[in-house]
């Protein structure tokens, strides 16, 4: 009857994995709440991320989580319930589950807090929190126990994390809340400066997905743009390529790089060998910006390597942990039980 749970709690996505049945959820953290009755939560997930820049005056949707971290606690709160109570087979009065959740290593003490309370509200009787690149280098199936050092960064949709890790520690990190959605929001000030072309948070993630590059693509690439001009009032559609959304793009994938040599720059030395070895592993939603590892290639001399379904590794990392816990007591940042 045990039912442990793996959670990690994203700005962009929420991934849910239950212990013995893998992945069973990987929505965006969007809640849609009802304004006409007291805020009622009216649609959790993918439902609510349909609606949002699209809603009637009476339904909002709302990013519950802000740069990584909670912005409204009522509402990450009912999204948790939400998915504790859909993945969980037995009634919640009869089994309350272990739930381990990623969190960036940035976080403050309120903000650890903040989520040992909102997953505990959730129905949980033990929670623990643990790093999202060290749950990320635990998911890869990287030996976190050794003496040799890792570099990872994992970028996700409101935090980029860099960390070396070695012997079940974080030896250094720089974590910056840029990732996905400060992307997003260059492309809409780039299109609203320079073409009077207003567009929502959807249409510049597409935007993103399509033609985004953080480095010179050997065919570059165009798409056409739907929007509102911003002088005549009137829908418009306009032609875009990627050099200039790269150009958009420059300013938060600089301050990403930034961050990596900043972490680099502090690494004691013995490490800095291993990383010169083995190179840099890329995780997270937003590693799969085209050209980015490239561009970090380009600026640091070292081997950089994006892995395979980087969307999913700090979920399984955190399920990993759970499933031999005195193992990888080690590597927790924070727990109530």
């Amino acid at each position: 009857m045990n039912c442990d749970i793996g959670i990690d709690l994203g700005t962009a996505n929420t991934l849910v994995h239950v212990a013995g049945k893998g992945i069973l959820i990987n929505e965006p953290t969007v809640v849609a709440v009802d304004r006409k009755n007291d805020d009622r939560v009216a649609y959790i997930g993918s439902e609510a991320k349909k609606m949002l820049g699209r809603t009637p005056g009476e339904m909002v949707a709302i990013r519950s989580m802000k740069d990584g971290v909670i912005a409204d606690f009522r509402l990450v709160e009912a999204l948790l319930q939400n998915f504790i109570k859909r993945v969980q087979k037995y009634p919640q009065f009869l089994v309350k589950p272990r739930v381990v959740v990623g969190v960036p290593s940035g976080i403050t003490e309120v903000e650890k807090r903040a989520v040992i309370d909102a997953v505990r509200q959730s129905g949980a009787r033990e929670v623990h929190l643990v790093a999202e690149p060290m749950a990320a280098a635990v998911g890869m199936g990287i030996p976190v126990e050794d003496p040799s050092g890792n570099m990872i960064i994992d970028i996700g949709g409101g935090t980029s994390e860099i960390a070396v890790i070695a012997l079940y520690g974080i030896v250094c990190d720089a974590s910056v809340r840029v990732g996905g959605d400060e992307m997003d929001d260059a492309i809409i000030n780039y299109l609203r400066r320079t073409y009077n072309l207003l567009v929502g948070e959807s249409t510049a993630e597409q935007i993103k997905f399509q033609i985004g590059s953080a480095f010179p693509l050997e065919d570059e690439l165009e798409m056409e743009v739907k929007g509102r001009d911003l002088t005549a009032g009137i829908p418009r559609t306009m032609k875009i390529s990627s050099v200039e959304i790269r150009e958009a793009l420059n300013e938060p994938v600089t301050q990403i790089v930034d961050s990596v040599k900043q972490a680099l720059e502090i690494t004691p030395p013995e490490l800095s060998a291993d990383i010169l070895d083995k190179g840099i592993i890329m995780t997270g939603g937003s590693s799969q910006l085209r050209g980015l590892d490239e561009r970090l290639r380009h600026e640091t001399n070292l081997p950089v390597n994006v892995i395979d379904d980087p969307l999913i590794c700090v979920c399984k990392g955190s399920a990993k942990i759970l499933e031999d816990i005195d193992k990888y007591r080690k590597v927790l940042m924070a727990s109530w039980n």
